[in-house]
């Protein structure tokens, strides 16, 4: 029998959390002299109530999708896929490669083609630490952090020895070719009268990503594929028995856990700095963790706490641009969020589930 109703454990935890870390939060401000108020009118005014602001929410919550389904699929299997980053930069590697390297005559065909690269590329980074994982048993946690290492320098290396171009002082490769280059939010949707979403990255890529979530909905709970992950996850000794092998879903997980990741970079890298750069992901492969947390592994949960992590990401951008909280408070506010919907879970869920145990006695 469940302690509490299902939609208390996926709604009225991660609300009353969110809530506490905004009142800590809001404390903090006030610490260093500011309006906690007046911030976070600022915040929603700079990401929500203009269309530039949706614009760099929407294609940060891009990012976040990925990397959060990434971490949500493997977590369905409970095995903790910290190599997010590593396997993001990995997809850059292959958007970049198919991008230079394959004469694409529409962007139609070059984005199929590059999420096709990102996706073997991030899956065959996950590839090691899955094996190592099951027939070694080897903890996923640590060989996926060191495999973001270990990309980190092959990308490195890569972009100033290898893919650079002659003469170039940036460590980038060249800039893609016109027809690869994605769609903006600006050109679907301005028209002659109103120009809209005039600055921001958002791209076509977010549809991808939206289409994403459905998809591994569809795998995770409406195929054989998904209930073997689900049941391994649960129970391996109660998965085994029921013939289901440990070897092939820890690697068919993590594998497509790698290959979700790995998408992550046609938003940065053909959306929208359309070539490979360093750090393109921009720690995007650890905040997927949070996502995927906040989220409670499921899809739709993944989607809404992806455009929470956008809002947070646009709207600190416009704290720090427009009052004296520095930069590195944004930060410390979006560690609150990560503690409290993850780290601290219990401290709100225990309490709920004596409260709702009490009213059911009561009834």
């Amino acid at each position: 029998m469940q302690k509490m109703p299902a939609w208390a454990d996926a709604i009225l935890v991660p609300l009353i959390s969110l809530l506490l870390a905004a009142l800590l939060s809001g404390l903090v401000i006030i610490g260093i002299g500011e309006d906690p108020i007046a911030a976070f009118k600022l915040m929603v005014d700079g990401a929500l109530m203009r269309s530039a602001g949706w614009g760099y929410t929407l294609y940060y919550a891009t990012n976040f999708m990925f990397t959060g389904l990434a971490v949500a699929v493997a977590f369905h299997a409970r095995m903790f896929n910290i190599g997010g980053e590593g396997q993001a930069m990995l997809g850059g590697l292959g958007v970049a490669l198919a991008c230079l390297y394959v004469p694409w005559p529409h962007w139609s065909l070059a984005i199929l083609g590059s999420c096709l690269a990102a996706m073997l590329f991030g899956a065959a980074w996950a590839l090691i630490p899955a094996w190592l994982q099951a027939k070694r048993g080897s903890h996923i946690v640590i060989t996926t952090i060191m495999f973001n290492f270990i990309a980190a320098s092959l990308l490195n290396y890569l972009l100033v020895n290898v893919l650079r171009p002659q003469g170039a002082m940036d460590p980038a490769t060249a800039k893609f070719p016109e027809p690869t280059h994605l769609p903006t939010f600006r050109d679907m949707f301005s028209t002659s009268e109103t120009i809209l979403f005039r600055g921001s990255p958002a791209n076509v890529s977010f549809f991808f990503a939206v289409l994403a979530c459905v998809l591994v909905w569809l795998l995770i709970w409406r195929t054989r594929l998904g209930y073997d992950i689900r049941a391994f996850g649960h129970s391996e000794p109660a998965a085994q028995y029921a013939g289901i092998s440990p070897v092939r879903i820890t690697v068919v997980a993590l594998l497509i856990s790698g290959a979700l990741a790995g998408l992550m970079a046609v938003n940065t890298t053909q959306g929208e700095a359309e070539r490979l750069i360093l750090n393109s992901t921009e720690g995007a492969g650890f905040i997927g963790i949070a996502v995927a947390l906040m989220g409670r592994s499921h899809p739709l949960g993944v989607f809404l706490a992806a455009i929470l992590f956008g809002f947070l990401y646009q709207g600190g951008a416009e704290l720090a641009l427009w009052t004296n909280i520095p930069r590195e408070l944004i930060v410390v506010i979006q560690a609150l969020v990560i503690l409290f919907t993850g780290a601290l879970d219990n401290m709100v869920r225990m309490p709920l589930e004596r409260l709702f145990l009490s009213l059911r006695r009561e009834g």
